[in-house]
């Protein structure tokens, strides 16, 4: 499936094959050798323009293959594909012997079998400690009526709840468990604010401003679900920066991101999906999905509803 008129719906489905499992991502030298590696670092970063993103470590063979391509494509691998996976973890051999490969943009090979397929061009390439975010722009993908292989803990595994809670939480109110929860999930992209020249006011409101374009008013409406003040100050130091603009929109006055702008989002983005990934791995595959579902539910529950401004899926 092409992303030209892209359904969201459909895009978000095939998304949904992925539940902390396991992905082959593959690409092509400009020698014509094909690569491939196991991974399960890949997320979604935007339904529009439909992005994605995955790592692979610095001292991975094949990194400067992966980091070099200007397109690559993720395999989410299916149910009873542990062999494949097993294979392409595997160093010094012939990965793709005897496999049937069909070709995909730029002549990268792709797999059969798998529950979905994300067919990309290279976007951003950004350095993330011992290993590098590869952020792509999907071009086409596949997505297969098939159950995900999942990988946890050393094993494969199929979708199956693990154990949660103690006598420890028992008597923890929930209010601070959330705070601390906040602030661990959202320490990696604070570390980023002072190389980024932003502070956590900008942040939010370019956040915002990463869904729609908004009016002034709008921005500071947002202000008391972030707990935040956005201020002209915050506003004007986001348009000197060339970050925002303001435009007419109809007869409305509206911000809205800028082409530097929204390639910031998109970096931060892919920060904070890396670090979620990382996060999630403590937990069984249900587990995590099971948190991101009840986060959504009590902010869904509160009296007053944030607007949605989520630049992911």
């Amino acid at each position: 499936m092409t992303v030209q008129g892209l359904n969201s719906s459909d895009f978000r489905a095939a998304l949904g094959a992925f539940a902390t499992g396991v992905t082959i991502v593959t690409t092509i030298t400009p020698e014509g050798t094909d690569v491939g590696m196991t991974a399960n670092s890949f997320n979604s970063v935007s339904l529009d323009p439909p992005m994605v993103l995955w790592s692979v470590g610095k001292n991975a063979l094949s990194r400067s293959a992966f980091t070099g391509a200007a397109h690559f494509a993720v395999h989410v691998l299916a149910a009873g594909q542990e062999e494949m996976s097993n294979r392409f973890a595997r160093r010094g051999e012939d990965k793709f012997a005897g496999l049937e490969l069909e070709r995909g943009p730029g002549g990268v090979p792709l797999l059969a079998g798998c529950a979905a397929r994300f067919k990309c061009r290279t976007a951003y390439v950004y350095e993330g400690g011992d290993h590098d975010i590869i952020v792509g722009e999907v071009l086409e993908f596949d997505h297969f009526e098939r159950a995900p292989l999942l990988f946890h803990r050393g094993k494969y595994s199929a979708i199956a709840p693990g154990t949660l809670g103690s006598a420890e939480l028992a008597g923890a109110p929930l209010g601070l468990l959330l705070a601390r929860a906040q602030y661990a999930a959202f320490q990696s992209i604070r570390d980023e604010f002072p190389r980024l020249s932003i502070d956590l006011d900008q942040y939010c409101a370019l956040s915002a401003l990463g869904a729609k374009p908004m009016t002034v008013e709008e921005i500071r409406e947002l202000s008391r679900f972030y707990d935040r003040s956005f201020d002209d100050a915050s506003l004007d130091a986001l348009e000197r920066r060339l970050l925002v603009e303001r435009v007419l929109l109809g007869k409305v006055s509206k911000l809205r991101l800028t082409a530097d702008g929204r390639r910031l989002v998109w970096q931060l983005l892919a920060i904070a999906k890396d670090s979620e990934a990382t996060l999630l791995e403590q937990f069984d595959p249900l587990e995590g999905q099971w948190l991101k579902g009840a986060l959504y539910h009590i902010g869904k529950a509160t009296p007053t509803v944030a607007p949605d401004t989520s630049e992911g899926a």
